[in-house]
């Protein structure tokens, strides 16, 4: 499996300075790849003991067998990962409260083509980081995948979200968290947090909770954000263009409508 090199946070220690609230029900963070898992994640970490917290692994398919304590009822833990749908997984969440975190694959192909060019990912795709293959190529590849090396976006997200829909899972927009930090002094932003403690059943926001979010969602504490990904510099553009959007409605078409993009 490719391997992530980043540096460690220490959310563990700010933990502490907040009373903490023992977690009734096992919680799973399952997130398309480069959806703004830690940013969820580390946010959620805030108001969870850190005695509860699965930090053995990302949870995924291949590792699963490993790790179904992270799904104990007798023992609830609040877990994270990318676990793709199927028999073995949705037997394994069945009484787990599971968000499911995307983003507009229109950002998620640029997303994913950073994090790929960093030094930040080591897989067995280091020559793109050569120079001898053109950014858009590498946008083209994020879309198409890459023969034998890497899925493409449609086979991503329909094992890693659309499959999940309508099962009592909880469909969550990284944009939408995003707005929300943004404008964390908001009754909408209270609502919006409220409503993901409700879906995961963790009761009322404590008193503090814009603290403990604004903790969580430093983007210093996340080794995958854009600014802290190690290696060479290379210019992916701000916004998808126009072709390869058209690119990602023939690969996709009808992901976007059905995640509520369109």
């Amino acid at each position: 499996m490719p391997r992530i090199v980043a540096k460690q946070d220490n959310l563990n220690e700010l933990n502490q300075n907040y009373e903490q609230k023992p977690l009734k029900h096992p919680v799973f963070l399952n997130s398309v790849p480069k959806c703004g898992t830690h940013l969820i994640r580390n946010i959620f970490r805030m108001f969870v003991p850190v005695s509860q917290q699965y930090h053995q692994t990302f949870i995924q398919i291949p590792v699963l067998n490993q790790h179904l304590a992270a799904f104990s009822t007798q023992n609830p833990y609040l877990s994270w990962g990318h676990l793709l749908f199927s028999d073995d997984s949705a037997t394994a969440t069945h009484q787990v409260k599971q968000l499911i975190i995307v983003r507009d694959p229109y950002s998620w192909v640029l997303a994913r083509a950073r994090f790929f060019l960093s030094d930040t990912f080591q897989g067995n795709l280091e020559h793109l980081k050569s120079g001898k293959i053109s950014v858009e190529q590498v946008l083209n590849m994020m879309i198409f995948g890459i023969y034998q090396k890497a899925p493409t976006l449609q086979e991503i997200y329909t094992h890693n979200a659309v499959s999940w829909l309508g099962t009592h899972t909880e469909l969550v927009k990284f944009e939408d968290i995003i707005q929300h930090l943004k404008n964390l002094d908001s009754p909408q932003a209270k609502d919006y947090f409220q409503g993901l403690f409700d879906a995961c059943e963790m009761g009322e926001l404590p008193p503090d909770w814009k603290e403990r979010i604004k903790v969580g969602s430093d983007r210093k504490q996340s080794g995958t954000a854009r600014e802290n990904l190690s290696g060479k510099k290379f210019d992916i553009p701000n916004e998808l263009p126009e072709t390869q959007k058209q690119m990602v409605e023939f690969a996709a078409p009808g992901l976007r409508k059905i995640l509520g993009y369109e």
